[in-house]
């Protein structure tokens, strides 16, 4: 397993302060009633690119420059990692080649377009991803970054929790959606080297509850289908994620695709803000597991908020 460090952390935080905004925690009563708790939540949605992504985009990057030149990069997303490598590579002055499958949001392939990213397509699979980028890598010396399972990934995405514990002290937990893993394994990992003792909890769509089987059997678990309105949650753990989860991680509460979408629901029509499916499975979450939650104050990442609107799920 990656060692990870708090002064690792906190070089990282340092490196990333320059490209990343700090973004606000909000807050709502009429959320907090139907949650029988005190929620903060930790708004990633105004975040450059859309999501908190840009994070672990531009540490990895960083990471890549101060080990040499770097050509271009590659990298395969439905969608927010895209947006975020695609920017991160145009704030440094190289190219971005983006391997995404084919029913990603058109939303998200204009994002990516308007950063300078260079779409590749490929059937909506984990393998022709992959096959892809790897076509990609040979043909133009672009470096890979993987969209979560990379350990500076990894570490970025994990800024966005440190900066809600410094925020808002006393959080007992700290509620994020799990996919690759990236961003829950960051969070665990803030949550951690913080030294409050509060506690990261994954939220994960039932349909694609790899996350959750992983950590009942100890092993890497996979999906026999994809079919969830959280786009951004279709991908598994990898190597490094994985161990992470399984050290800092005791709980992953599934919902629902009807929970995901009345979470989603309501934050736009409660807080008035855009969040994304994978956000709310984050919200779905904690109204789901009300006696873990009740009467505790707890963080809530909401993850993006890059909505194809012609395709709402309301």
């Amino acid at each position: 397993m990656e060692t990870y460090t708090a002064d690792q952390f906190n070089r990282c935080r340092t490196q990333l302060a320059p490209y990343v905004h700090r973004t606000p925690v909000m807050r709502s009563s009429q959320l907090d009633s139907l949650a029988g708790a005190s929620l903060y939540f930790k708004c990633e949605n105004f975040q450059r690119a859309g999501s908190y992504k840009i994070r672990g985009a531009t540490n990895a990057l960083l990471g890549l420059l101060e080990q040499g030149p770097v050509p271009a990069v590659v990298t395969h997303s439905s969608g927010n990692f895209a947006q975020a490598l695609s920017l991160a590579a145009r704030n440094v002055g190289i190219p971005a080649y983006i391997v995404m499958p084919s029913n990603a949001p058109e939303v998200k392939k204009e994002g990516v377009r308007a950063y300078g990213g260079k779409i590749r397509e490929c059937k909506p699979t984990l393998e022709a991803r992959e096959q892809e980028s790897e076509r990609v890598r040979l043909e133009t010396g672009a470096l890979f970054i993987h969209p979560s399972n990379d350990p500076m990934v990894l570490l970025g995405q994990g800024s966005a929790c440190a900066e809600l514990l410094e925020d808002v002290p006393g959080l007992a937990y700290v509620v994020a959606p799990v996919g690759g893993g990236g961003l829950l394994g960051g969070t665990s990992l803030a949550a951690a080297f913080s030294g409050t003792g509060c506690e990261a909890v994954g939220a994960e769509p039932r349909m694609v509850d790899d996350a959750y089987r992983s950590l009942q059997s100890g092993r890497i678990e996979g999906n026999t289908h994809t079919e969830t309105v959280a786009d951004g949650l279709r991908t598994v753990l990898g190597s490094y994620t994985f161990p992470v989860l399984r050290q800092y991680v005791k709980t992953i509460v599934r919902v629902e695709e009807a929970e995901i979408i009345r979470a989603m629901w309501l934050v736009w029509e409660r807080m008035k803000i855009v969040i994304e499916p994978s956000s709310a499975v984050a919200v779905a979450g904690v109204l789901k597991d009300p006696e873990r939650f009740r009467d505790r104050q707890v963080g809530i990442i909401l993850s993006g908020g890059n909505v194809d609107l012609g395709r709402l799920p309301f």
